[in-house]
């Protein structure tokens, strides 16, 4: 029997993908439609730190009737040299379904390889899909049906801009990536999403007309040692007052979070009218359980 895994947006046909979103809409509204996973266990394999993730699968997993286990790589063999394909031929004959945050992109795609049970990204260095659920539940909820309306992508061309990409073809909106040299996502990506995406370095150019604006720090986790030098890099990339006023009236702004205000956000934008951070916060656990109710009842 194929196992379903969540590595990317494009691992899932892209209607189910959207039914994921749709479901967690109800499934907030009335969280009494969950569809119980009682005796079932979710695994969470951590590298990096987590505040919402880890929080937003544990609570999820909960009112789903199930059980999370957490375990920091530090804390297991893992930790000490255990190989990854040997991990995951274990893990996948104890747990239901595993949930892995880590850097390397390529260890999430070795680990999937050799799993008997789900696995999900719970983000990489190079895409984060449970996001991006929660960014289309956000949108849908304030605005409507996203398609063929224009998001704008301010900013470091990472995991999140990367995951935009894939979500721009699922969903069939406009995207728009400012962003300075040397800091593009993955030249394939962009080729292959020509039709929908298009690469600016005029964030005042990009922000005309949008409809969605987001963007995420400079320096991502593991990337410290750089911060002098993205800074000044992102100089002109602050999404501010200026920028949100070239877009449409209606405009939403969404940060995946943590925020550095200052920087990448004025504090005006995401504590302004337009911000719907909180909302998407919260929208973490929504996504999350769709998922899990899905890639859980698979089969």
């Amino acid at each position: 029997m194929s196992v379903s895994h969540l590595i990317t947006l494009n691992d899932l046909p892209a209607a189910d993908i959207r039914a994921i979103v749709q479901r967690a809409m109800l499934l907030k509204a009335d969280p009494s439609q969950a569809l119980s996973q009682r005796r079932k266990t979710l695994a969470l394999l951590f590298d990096k730190a987590s505040t919402r993730t880890r929080l937003a699968f544990e609570v999820a997993m909960a009112q789903l009737d199930g059980t999370c286990v957490f375990m920091a790589r530090e804390h297991s063999q893992m930790g000490r040299g255990e190989p990854l394909a040997d991990a995951a031929r274990v893990m996948g004959r104890i747990a239901d379904c595993i949930a892995i945050r880590t850097f390397a992109h390529e260890r999430l795609e070795t680990f999937a390889a050799h799993c008997e049970v789900p696995v999900i990204n719970a983000l990489s260095d190079s895409f984060h899909p449970c996001q991006l659920l929660a960014d289309m539940q956000t949108f849908n909820e304030c605005r409507g049906s996203i398609k063929g309306r224009r998001v704008v992508w301010i900013g470091d061309g990472n995991n999140m801009c990367q995951s935009y990409i894939n979500a721009a073809a699922i969903f069939d909106f406009e995207l728009r990536i400012a962003c300075p040299p040397g800091f593009e996502p993955e030249r394939g990506l962009l080729e292959a999403n020509s039709d929908r995406v298009t690469l600016v370095r005029d964030p005042r150019s990009a922000c005309r007309d949008a409809d969605l604006v987001t963007t995420d720090v400079w320096a991502s986790m593991g990337q410290e040692e750089e911060q002098g030098r993205r800074v000044a890099a992102f100089a002109e990339f602050t999404v501010n007052d200026e920028l949100m006023a070239l877009a449409r009236d209606e405009v939403l702004f969404m940060h995946c979070l943590p925020a550095h205000r200052g920087e990448e956000v004025s504090a005006s934008v995401i504590d302004g009218p337009q911000s719907v951070v909180w909302q998407q916060a919260e929208n973490r656990m929504h996504t999350q359980k769709a998922l899990l109710e899905t890639l859980l009842t698979a089969g």
